[in-house]
Order: C-alpha cells, then sequence, then structure tokens
C-alpha cells in the first residue's frame, strides 16, 4: 500500500525542492550554444566540405562519418564509466570541470577538420578520419558530463523539465547562428576553402566562450561523493544495471530514429537548396524561420507537461514532424515552400529535442531504484552512444545514397539524384518520425505518475539528501 507521501509524489514529484536558478538555467542553454557552435559544424557542413572542397568520393566521405561515430559512441561510454568512477572531486563538482578543460582542445580539433591538407585522396581521407575521431572523443570529454549534470543540479521532475527547455533553447540557438551565419562568411571569400576555415575559426572561438561562460555560472546542488577504486565485478553490474533499465532502452532506441532524422535533415539541405532549389541562401533563411520554430516548442513543452504526460507530448511532436514531411516532399518545390514544411517538422521535432534530456534524467533514479545502482554517467552516455549512432547514420546514408543515384559534385544533377535528395530531406525522416510513436506508446513505461512514486520510494530509502552550500 502507498503512504500519503508517496501519493502525494505521483503528480509531479512537487515534493522535491526547487534548486536552480534564473542565472543558472541560462548558463546551461550558453552551455549548449556553445556546444553546438562546435558539434554542429560537423553536422552541418563537414560532409559537404570533405565532397564539394577536399575532393573526397561521397561514398568515402560517408565512411568517414560512419567509423568515427560509432567509435564516438564506444568513447561516450569510456568517458561515462569513467566519470562515475573518479575518486578525486574537487569543490568544483563532478561534472562542471570538464567544461573548462576540454573547450580549447575540441575547439582546435574542430578547425583540424576543415583544413584539409593538400595530400593525395588516401591522405585527405586519412586525414579526415583521425581529425573527426579525435574531434569526436574530445567532444565525449566534454557533453558527457555536460549531460549528465542535470540530476545533481535539481531532483524536481517539472524543473527538469523546464532545464532540458532551456538547454534545448541554447542549443536551437547554437544551430540557428550557425545555419544563419555560417555560409555567408564562407561566401564572402573568393576561396571557399579558405571561406570555410575562416566561418569555423569563428565559431570555435564563439563556442569556447560560451562554454567558460557556462562552467562559471551553474552549480551542481546536490553532493556526488567520491567513489572507491571500482572493480570489474562493479563495473559488470553497472552495466547489467543499463541493460535492465527499460525505459532507458527505449528512449536510446528512439533517439537512434529521430536523432538520425533531425541531423541528417541538417546534412542534406546544403545540397536541396544547391541543386534543387538552386537557392543556396535558401539554408540561412531555413535556419532563421526552421530553428525559430523549435524554439516554440521548447517554450511550450513545459506548458504542456504541466498538463500531459512527457511521453504524450512527446509523440505529439513526432507526429506533427511527419506529417509536415510527408507534405514537403510532395510540395516543397520552392524556397518559400521548403521552409515552410520544414519549418512545421522543426516544430515538431523540437518537443522530442527539449524533452530528451528530462527523460534522460528520469531513467537514473528509475535505474537506481530497479537495482539500486546510481550511474548518472553511465546512463548519460549510453544514452548518447544511440545517438552518436544516429550520427554515423546521418553522415553514412547520404553519402551512399548520394553515391547510389549518381550524384555528381559541383554539376547539373540527373532526375534520379534530384530524386534522392529530395526523398533523404523529406521521406526518411518522416518513416522514423512514425516509428517512434509506435515504439514511444507500446514500449516506454516510465509515465509521469510512475516516476513520482519511483522517486518518493528512493528519498524514504536515503531519507534526508545533502544539499551543496557552497
Amino acid at each position: 500500500m502507498e503512504t500519503s507521501e508517496t501519493k502525494a509524489a505521483t503528480v509531479k514529484n512537487q515534493d522535491a525542492p526547487r534548486t536552480v536558478t534564473l542565472r543558472n538555467k541560462i548558463a546551461y542553454a550558453v552551455g549548449d550554444m556553445g556546444n553546438n557552435f562546435l558539434f554542429d559544424m560537423g553536422q552541418l557542413y563537414l560532409l559537404n566540405y570533405f565532397t564539394d572542397q577536399a575532393g573526397l568520393p561521397s561514398a568515402a566521405a560517408g565512411t568517414v562519418f560512419l567509423v568515427a561515430k560509432i567509435w564516438d559512441g564506444f568513447a561516450d561510454m569510456g568517458v561515462g564509466t569513467w566519470i562515475d568512477n573518479r575518486s578525486n572531486i574537487s569543490k568544483r563538482g563532478k561534472f562542471r570541470p570538464f567544461l573548462l578543460w576540454a573547450a580549447i582542445p575540441l575547439a582546435m580539433l574542430l578547425i583540424a577538420n576543415f583544413t584539409t591538407p593538400n595530400f593525395s585522396v588516401t591522405g585527405k581521407l586519412i586525414w579526415a578520419y583521425i581529425a573527426y575521431m579525435l574531434f569526436g572523443t574530445c567532444y565525449s570529454i566534454s557533453n558527457v558530463p555536460f549531460g549528465s549534470m542535470i540530476p545533481t543540479m535539481t531532483r524536481n521532475s517539472q524543473e527538469r523539465a523546464e532545464l532540458a527547455s532551456w538547454r534545448q533553447a541554447g542549443s536551437n540557438m547554437g544551430l540557428m547562428l550557425a545555419t544563419i551565419g555560417f555560409m555567408p562568411i564562407v561566401n564572402s571569400f573568393t576561396n571557399e576553402g579558405t571561406g570555410y576555415t575562416i566561418a569555423v575559426v569563428i565559431f570555435a572561438i564563439l563556442g569556447v566562450a560560451s562554454q567558460w561562460f557556462s562552467y562559471a555560472n551553474i552549480k551542481e546542488n546536490y553532493s556526488s561523493p567520491a567513489r572507491d577504486k571500482v572493480s570489474r565485478k562493479t563495473l559488470k553490474a553497472s552495466f547489467k544495471a543499463l541493460l535492465k533499465n527499460k525505459p532507458l532502452m527505449t528512449l536510446s532506441l528512439v533517439n537512434l530514429f529521430t536523432f538520425s532524422a533531425f541531423n541528417l535533415k541538417l546534412t542534406v539541405q546544403v545540397y536541396y537548396a544547391k541543386y534543387i532549389l538552386k537557392d543556396t541562401g535558401a539554408v540561412s533563411l531555413l535556419g532563421f524561420f526552421s530553428i525559430g520554430m523549435v524554439f516554440v516548442s521548447v517554450l511550450l513543452a513545459p506548458i504542456l507537461t504541466k498538463r500531459f504526460d512527457k511521453k504524450y507530448v512527446y509523440m505529439l511532436g513526432c507526429a506533427i514532424w511527419a506529417i509536415a514531411d510527408i507534405l514537403g516532399f510532395f510540395f516543397a518545390n520552392n524556397t518559400l515552400l521548403f521552409v515552410f514544411f520544414t519549418a512545421v517538422a522543426y516544430l515538431g521535432d523540437g518537443f522530442t529535442s527539449a524533452l530528451n534530456w528530462a527523460l534522460v534524467s528520469d531513467c537514473v533514479e528509475y535505474g537506481e531504484w530497479q537495482t539500486g545502482i546510481r550511474s548518472e554517467g553511465m546512463v548519460y552516455s549510453f544514452f548518447t552512444y544511440f545517438r552518436k549512432l544516429s550520427q554515423a547514420i546521418a553522415g553514412f546514408v547520404p553519402g551512399i545514397i548520394l553515391a547510389w543515384v549518381g550524384y555528381a559534385p559541383g554539376q547539373t544533377q540527373t532526375a534520379q539524384a534530384l530524386l534522392g535528395i529530395r526523398g533523404l530531406m523529406f521521406l526518411y525522416s518522416a518513416a522514423l518520425s512514425i516509428a517512434t510513436i509506435v515504439l514511444m506508446y507500446y514500449a516506454y513505461s516510465l509515465t509521469d505518475q510512475r516516476y513520482g512514486r519511483i522517486v518518493a520510494e528512493l528519498l524514504q530509502k536515503r531519507g534526508s539528501e545533502r544539499l551543496e552550500t557552497n
């Protein structure tokens, strides 16, 4: 039988104190804006740089993404395990210091990816593999701790949803500025290769500044005591606990769908604007309106989650996304309609993006409740492992499909190549959005009501938790 405390927690876990200030939320948003200044260059422009500037075959360039992102996924798991089991935790916190340490190396590796030396094709491929894999590893060291912080910032479920929305707002701002500002900088130079390098340097500097601002203004409110030296048996038990966490497994799988669809659209929109619309300015226009629509969904998500379960708000976003992309495949024949349908699709995607970080934080408590093992870093890195796989798919699939349909860089494309670009832009994401709805409905069992009961039980087991006061 449930206690009165447990019943009270079933609504939204409002008994957990609110511990995050507006300043903390803004700083967390700015941190993810900086992450996106550094990360989105690869998702938005690197494949096009490889094919049209470095002269790499499209299939070979796509394979770089596949191999590098699979490597990144394992790097995430390694970083998550390392972070969870660190024994030397300073007053700065368990996760915050990584924002400070990783920012400059990450920026330098990003620049290296867009400055391919004038080697042979084989030499350029080797450079691409090494530079992109090192970049991904460094990004894991920065991003896994950043995403793992939410459970140490607040135990309040609604506040987590708000933090996730603030984070997504920062992410969207970074993506918007990268989409709007990058190509105009590139096009301002006679040599496009030089333009790419200068644009990347500018965004790398902005990324470092944003991450350092975030480091200085966020706070881990719940202490994370250092662990004793971990044994193989303990590690094995932690990994087994992850595999038993069904909500985490489901959320990771749907992210494989949605995040690959999202990133593939980012990659393909440059080709769509250039070869179907014959208007490269559409990319900047699209960045303003479509990413602007994501801000709308980020603002709406906390409002909707106060009245409806996060699971169903997530599914609603996928439904909007699928409908817009199906219509876009048939009717997006000019810049106006392309921007309109893609903006509506991004509105739907914004709900999933805004809620992902709140849902994965809920999975931390679920895992602790189920197995007695609390592993923020491993849960988050397991989740991001699937996101890295989705990025591998998003980079690999366009390269293979473009090669298959006969894409020729910088030339007039055949009808088959244009159809391939159109299908990649719209049908791929529509199909995966529908698959996500089905999977979330039948397989994701961690509703808000159930989460409230779980947290209440955990709080009873732990007793009073200690908040950091310094």
